[in-house]
């Protein structure tokens, strides 16, 4: 599905009617010191994603995992979704 970046205290996943929606908040720090100056930078601030959720996912099996900072969403078919796909043959035409 995607990545967000950030930490798993900071991230919360909620599936509700045909939706699925990502909250968080991101936070960076960066400072910089050398003889003469000193940089120090702070940025922070939420996120909310709530995206349609497609046709066939087997909302009981869907799963996030967290690892180095990236989340992963995955979105698994249901069974009745798996049956119904098929193969589609491409003809060429000359």
């Amino acid at each position: 599905m995607g990545v967000v970046q950030g930490e798993l205290e900071n991230i919360d996943i909620k599936l509700s009617d045909g939706t699925i929606t990502i909250r968080g908040e991101k936070s960076e720090e960066k400072k910089e010191e050398k003889e003469d100056y000193l940089v120090s930078e702070r940025r922070y601030g939420e996120f909310q994603r709530t995206l349609s959720l497609p046709t066939g996912v087997d909302a009981d099996a869907v799963k996030a995992d967290f690892a180095n900072g990236v989340l992963t969403v995955t979105l698994p078919k249901s069974p009745e979704a798996k049956q119904k796909e098929r193969k589609v043959e491409v003809k060429t035409t000359a």
